[in-house]
């Protein structure tokens, strides 16, 4: 599974390979109500066809007009919702406003661009894109110095883009069930490990891959970076111990452990005993979730995943000053 920014950077370099003409439209700004965050992309090309989202459906259609028809051979900045007559024409919510910036890419160096930003992402590493808004050279830079996903000068625009955020779930049962159907919706890249024969057997979730390997090996060996969450669902202090001893010693962004304030005590406590630090348990997520009168499998689920949404959006909007 492939991230939004994946799939588009994707479709544009496959379209620059075979000689199209494409243009990326970035959100570059919103005031109030709109329908995309800053930083979402649509890409198109000459035929009009088109890949990502920048709103409902009815912005696609007048950049996809305004490309195939006008053809733009230079980077420009289009405000939507300024009047009162943009609104109704475009159907933005009340008081929204979208400033997108506007590429025409077709250069061989447009397909190294994309192609090295693919391959960033596809590492797992974070990236930021250098566009300059007079003359449409572009490149890349290290993202650390990025105070936000987008920002925009009279000069220049910087987009930090950040790998798929993924999340390994720990142990098979209902809540493991829900937690991964939300966490697709909610686009996560979601897996599941589950050493245990007796319960492997029950996992049905289609599109959800069923890894049988102990968990702290997966953590150490595939889902140990800063956009991987980790969550023991298991139960089963012999195999949520592996998994939270490994990933709280890791960069995820997220651990948690599913159970009671007094399990999570006794948790705590066990984890201690065999070496974890203060500063280590700290990072855990137990009882994990936001703090909802959950009881329902579904509705813990969900807890969990509000929560992971939360520790994303704080993940992928920095707060260190550029």
């Amino acid at each position: 599974m492939r991230s939004q920014p994946q799939q588009v950077l994707t479709t544009v370099a496959q379209w620059l390979s075979q000689g199209q003409r494409v243009w990326l439209c970035t959100i570059v700004e919103t005031w109030g109500s709109s329908p995309r965050p800053a930083g979402s992309w649509l890409a198109l090309n000459a035929a009009g066809d088109w890949v990502g989202s920048v709103s409902g459906g009815c912005l696609e259609e007048d950049l996809i007009l305004r490309c195939v028809e006008q053809q733009p051979d230079q980077v420009q900045l289009i405000d939507y919702g300024v009047s009162d007559s943009d609104r109704d024409t475009f159907q933005l919510p009340c008081g929204g406003r979208i400033r997108l910036l506007l590429e025409p890419m077709g250069q061989a160096s447009h397909g190294t661009h994309v192609s090295r930003l693919l391959a960033a992402l596809e590492r797992r590493e974070a990236v930021a894109r250098d566009v300059c808004l007079q003359t449409g050279e572009f490149g890349m830079r290290r993202p650390e110095a990025v105070s936000k996903t987008v920002q925009i000068s009279a000069e220049r625009l910087v987009h930090a883009l950040s790998p798929h955020c993924q999340l390994l779930l720990v142990g098979v049962g209902e809540v493991a069930h829900y937690v991964a159907e939300f966490a697709l919706a909610a686009d996560f890249e979601v897996s599941l490990c589950e050493p245990r024969e007796t319960f492997a057997r029950g996992w049905r979730n289609e599109g959800v891959p069923l890894l049988r390997a102990l968990p702290d090996d997966l953590v150490m060996s595939r889902f140990g970076d800063g956009w991987c969450g980790i969550l023991a669902l298991a139960h089963d202090p012999r195999v949520d111990d592996l998994a939270l001893m490994a990933a709280l010693r890791s960069d995820a962004f997220y651990v948690g452990a599913m159970g009671s304030a007094r399990t999570s005590a006794a948790r705590r406590q066990r984890l201690a005993s065999l070496g974890m630090t203060d500063a280590e348990l700290e990072r855990l997520q137990a009882p994990i979730g936001l703090p909802l009168p959950s009881k329902t499998p579904a509705e813990i689920a969900i807890a969990i995943v509000a929560d992971l949404i939360r520790a994303r959006h704080d993940l992928l909007v920095p707060s260190t000053p550029l």
